[in-house]
Order: C-alpha cells, then structure tokens, then sequence
C-alpha cells in the first residue's frame, strides 16, 4: 500500500503549490469512517448487509418454488417464470454500473435509502401481477434498484476497515449473496405450499419496508470524499461575506460523471460469472430434479438448499478469516509491502471444491443414488463459492481501494448477466443430454478456470501494472 494502512482515510496531502487550507479527517475523527468505534462500523455493514440479503439474492430465488403454480395462475410457461429471474439479475447486474459511480458523487447514504424504497414500493405491483409480462416489466425494474447493496456495500466495507481487517467482515458481509439464493427457496417453498405465489412479494413488501426504516435510523456516510465535501460546504458557509475562505481536501474529484460512469467497466469477473450462472442452473432446476426424481414436495425440496447453506456458514466462521491471516504473513514476509494478490491463495480451496462437487452432484443426481448422496456435494460446493467469491471482492477493493465499488459494479455486471441468462438454457441442455453431463458441462468450465487463483497471483501485478487506470 502507499501509505500506511492504520493512518485515517485521506490523511496524506497532497505537496502542490495550492495554498487554500486543507481539510483532513484526521483533524475531525468522528467524521473519519476508519477511527470510529468497532459498533458504529458494525451497525453500518449491518444494514448494508440486510439490504445485501434482502434485496439482490433473496429477491430473486424466493419464488423459485412457484415455477410451477406461477404458469398456470397467469396463463404462461415455466420458462417465461424463469425469465422473470433473468431479467431481475441482469438488472441487478446492470445497476451497479450506474449506482456505483454516482455513490462517488452524490450522498452515499441517500443513493441506500432512496433505491431501497423504490423497491420495497415495487413489491406491491408484483404481488399483483395479472399476467406474465407485467411480472417480468416490474421485477426488472426492481433489480435495477435493487441492486444498491451490491454496488455500493465493498466500497462501504472499504471506506471504514483498513486492508489488514477487511476479510472477515467481508465474508460475512458476503452471505448475503450466498445465503439469499439459498434460503429464499426454503422460505419461498413454505409459502407458496401453504398461502400461494403472490404472498412471497407481500412478504418481501414488508420485510424490504422494516429494512429501509431500518436503514434511515442506522445508516451514517462513509464516502470521505463526500463527507470532506460536506465538511467544506459546512466551514465556507460558515464563513463571514468579508472574510470568506476556500478549502480544498485530496481526492477531490471533478472529472464529468460520465466519465466515472466509463471507469467501472475497467474490470471483469469470469470466475464470478461460471459460479452464479451454475448456482442459479442448479437452483431453479432444484424443484424438477428432486420432485421428479425423488417425489419430494415443493417443502422438502426448499429444505434441501440447506445444503450449501450450511456450506456457506462453514467457510464464513472457519475459512474466509484465513484470508486476513494470509494476507498479513506474506505483508511480513515482503517487507510490510502490501499487494491485492496476496488475498488471492485461498481461492485455491474453491478452484478445487467447485468442479468436484458439480461432479459429484451431476451424477449422483443422474443414477438415481440415495437423494443424501446428491446433498453432500453441494455442502462443498458452498464452501468454494464463499472462496472464490470473497476473495476475488478482496482482490478487487485492494486493487482500486479509492474506487471499490465502481470496480466491484463492474465484476458484478458480467456474472449477474451470465447468472441470468444460462439459466435460460440450462433446461434444454439438462433435457438433451440429463442432469449428468448437463451438470458436468458447468464442471468441465469450472475445472478449465481452476488454475485463474494461481496465475493471477503470479502475474496479477504485472496486469495492473500494464492496464494501470489513469484518473
């Protein structure tokens, strides 16, 4: 890092002949996200994370159980239900390319509230949707709004922990797209068995309404370039007409929105893409694979996403704080120089759990073995998610701290896309060739990009280095 990792936010300044005074957060620690008390962060990332939960994952799976109530109440096919989850995560993927830049204009705070009540009000219409293209128009709209929480929550988690304690919040921070897939299909299965489709959105109204008046309570700004802007407008304002005083702060940012709105397509996320575009395959296809196969009900089957859930909070309590571990003994052991690829070794775990428990799943599934046999592998599979996951987010806040959330809205554009739309045709491709090499495909492509941890942490300097972003 080029400046000491403990030192508060935008302490250096910088040496040019400008003689306004400088504003500095670290004359005002209270303002200085970085100094202020562990539970004032905490309660922060809180919100963020319920949003993060809430919002993206848990909106777009919760009805998956409903994909075969859904078509018969309004009149369509299963496929054009499924359509409704592409469009609401290509959205979720597309917001962030424009939420994430304007989070580095514009109150961070109020870009949280306003988008998040948007979609809670969204949720109404949805619930009473009277045909297909109307669900799909509406939940499309509301993952462009929904997807705040994952534009803006890494450069949230950024602005308030120095590299060295990063990991660990984050992986908790990060079951919120983990778990959401997971659990919404558990709930969601609940209630569509026992009080119909249209109550999962009339849940969601409600829960998605608790968590914004949640978030307006809670929420504090953690940008520093907005809060020195604020800091600025404040003391000249302040200012008698006679004795007026410009200020000035580093980071100061003046280029034209558009073309911070350039800036965050600097960075894609390949290895993301594979790992959502095979969960949600695998997910929506959850409900044929185990009623048809096993005879389960629409219940039984949301209990076994469990499976990976338990995955997920495994790597998240025992793993993900490794990352932090790793990343501060290889600091040491380069002379306290820190690098982004040091959070990258971990990554291995889940280059190799991936493609073995798709493996293990596909043909497991595929000979019709005892249904435990095919719930084991996920448990694993989980765990490699929360791997590559967290530390590929790590990798990109390290690599462009000051503007963490344009470069993680640009990962997230590419595997929201591909996680809508391979769904779209995983059920052909299961239907051609079964569930065995359907499946296997997926881990064929996951085995192909294994070796990614390894190479980037070997060359990933010299490629920053080359694509070095000139701002």
């Amino acid at each position: 890092m080029s400046r000491d990792e403990r030192t508060p936010l935008l302490q250096r300044w910088s040496d040019d002949e400008d003689t306004r005074p400088t504003l500095k957060l670290l004359d005002h620690p209270d303002e200085d996200p970085r100094a202020w008390p562990r539970w004032r962060k905490l309660a922060n990332v809180g919100v963020i994370a319920t949003i993060h939960t809430v919002v993206s994952p848990l909106a777009s799976s919760m009805f998956t159980p409903g994909i075969s109530e859904i078509p018969e109440d309004l009149h369509t096919s299963p496929k054009a239900v499924i359509a409704t989850t592409t469009d609401f995560v290509i959205l979720l993927g597309i917001g962030p390319l424009i939420l994430a830049p304007l989070s580095e204009t514009f109150d961070l705070r109020n870009i949280y509230l306003i988008c998040f009540a948007i979609f809670a009000l969204l949720q109404i219409p949805t619930a009473l949707a009277p045909n297909i293209a109307f669900l799909i128009v509406v939940r499309s709209v509301s993952g462009f709004f929904g997807s705040v929480g994952i534009a803006n929550g890494g450069g949230t988690i950024s602005d308030m922990f120095i590299p060295i304690e990063r990991a660990g919040v984050f992986g908790w921070y990060l079951l919120g797209p983990l778990l959401g897939p997971t659990l919404g299909p558990l709930f969601g299965g609940f209630i569509v068995q026992r009080l119909g489709w249209r109550w999962i959105f009339w849940v969601m109204t409600i829960v998605c309404s608790v968590n914004t008046l949640a978030g307006y309570f809670f929420l504090r700004e953690t940008y520093a370039p907005v809060i020195l802007t604020h800091m600025k407008h404040r003391f000249e304002g302040s200012n008698r007409a006679d004795d007026a005083t410009n200020y000035q702060f580093e980071g100061e940012d003046l280029r034209p929105l558009r073309q911070k709105l350039a800036h965050s397509l600097a960075s894609p996320a390949v290895y993301q893409a594979l790992i959502f575009g095979t969960t949600y395959s695998i997910y929506t296809n959850m409900q044929d694979i185990y009623s048809g196969i096993y005879g389960f009900s629409t219940e039984k089957v949301g209990l076994l996403y469990l499976g990976p859930g338990l995955g997920f909070l495994f790597a998240v309590w025992f793993l993900v704080p490794r990352i932090d571990d790793v990343y501060k003994r290889l600091t040491a052991k380069h002379k306290d120089k820190g690098q982004p690829e040091f959070r990258l070794p971990l990554a291995n775990i889940g280059a190799l759990f991936i493609p073995v428990s798709l493996f293990w799943f596909a043909w497991s599934v595929e000979r019709k073995v005892h249904w435990c046999a095919s719930i084991v592998p996920t448990f694993f599979y989980g765990i490699g998610q929360v791997m590559i996951l967290n530390t590929t987010q790590n990798y990109y806040i390290d690599s462009f701290e000051a503007y963490a959330a344009s470069a993680i809205a640009a990962g997230t554009v590419c595997r929201s896309i591909v996680g809508g739309l391979i769904p779209l045709v995983a059920p052909s491709l299961f239907e051609k060739v079964g569930y065995g090499w359907g499946i296997s495909v997926f881990g064929f492509v996951s085995l192909a990009l294994a070796p990614a941890p390894v190479l980037f942490y070997i060359f990933g300097e010299r490629v920053r280095g080359s694509f070095a972003l000139k701002l």
